[in-house]
């Protein structure tokens, strides 16, 4: 399988698996940033020189020697298994991408139908995001009526491949503590240009993408929904110490034990 997902800066400094929904354009941008002073013209996600990526065929190489060697600094970036599939929604879903098209053609169109999903006026979020959730549900338990998408796939399976595959990751940090977690990762990193985390800019390449979303994170689960949550993402909850009774609580409620996220996910 290779590492997909990787992401290295050129100068071999550091790498990051990239899961989606978690930071991961910022992410890019301080990577990109570290090596060459300015942050890449775009969404960083589009970039095909300046950064090696997994899916830039002349990385690869690169890439593998580097992760099975284990020497350099590796990290990803979690986040709260509701607040990232609630984004999901709200950018794949609700959202017109940026090519002027809804995500993935006529995979939403498909959605209103089968599922009464509503995306645009003035539609009931959360009725709509429970009936998202049931579809979230059958991708990724039953893989239909698509296989599951990597907005919604869990997070410790993207995080899996690349220890399974022969890499280590030296920190997991999390998107609600990310600026905390970044400090520490770039305090471990050699790069060529230093950048204050602190006053850097924001880079959301989905905000915009959908509506706003109308209310607080916690009145779009109901008792039905924080099941199906905890049976898509009980992996998750355990990996990287999230509370899975309450959506309302963001930030995990207890630290990621490396130790565990190798043994369990390399195995």
């Amino acid at each position: 399988m290779g590492f997909p997902g990787t992401w290295m800066t050129q100068s071999n400094s550091v790498a990051y698996r990239v899961i989606p929904k978690c930071a991961c354009s910022t992410i890019g941008q301080i990577m990109y940033y570290s090596d060459h002073g300015e942050f890449f013209d775009g969404d960083v996600h589009d970039a095909t020189s300046g950064i090696h990526k997994w899916g830039i065929e002349e990385s690869k190489q690169n890439i593998i020697d580097r992760m099975r060697a284990q020497d350099t600094y590796t990290f990803t970036c979690v986040r709260n298994p509701y607040t990232r599939i609630l984004s999901s929604f709200f950018d794949k879903i609700c959202g017109i991408q940026r090519n002027g098209n809804y995500y993935r053609g006529n995979m939403v169109p498909k959605l209103i139908a089968q599922y009464g999903i509503e995306n645009t006026g003035d539609f009931d979020q959360i009725k709509s995001f429970r009936r998202f959730l049931l579809f979230a549900r059958d991708t990724i338990r039953f893989r239909r009526p698509m296989d599951p998408d990597i907005h919604w796939s869990s997070t410790s399976g993207h995080a899996s491949t690349l220890i399974v595959n022969g890499g280590r990751y030296n920190k997991i940090i999390t998107t609600e503590n990310f600026k905390e977690g970044m400090k520490d990762v770039m305090k471990n990193v050699d790069a060529k240009h230093q950048l204050d985390i602190d006053t850097m800019p924001r880079f959301n390449e989905s905000e915009g993408h959908g509506p706003k979303r109308a209310h607080p994170v916690a009145d779009y689960f109901d008792d039905l929904s924080i099941h199906l949550v905890y049976e898509i993402y009980k992996r998750d909850f355990d990996m990287f110490g999230y509370d899975w009774q309450d959506p309302s609580r963001k930030e995990p409620v207890k630290e990621i034990d490396l130790d565990m996220v190798h043994a369990v996910l390399g195995d």
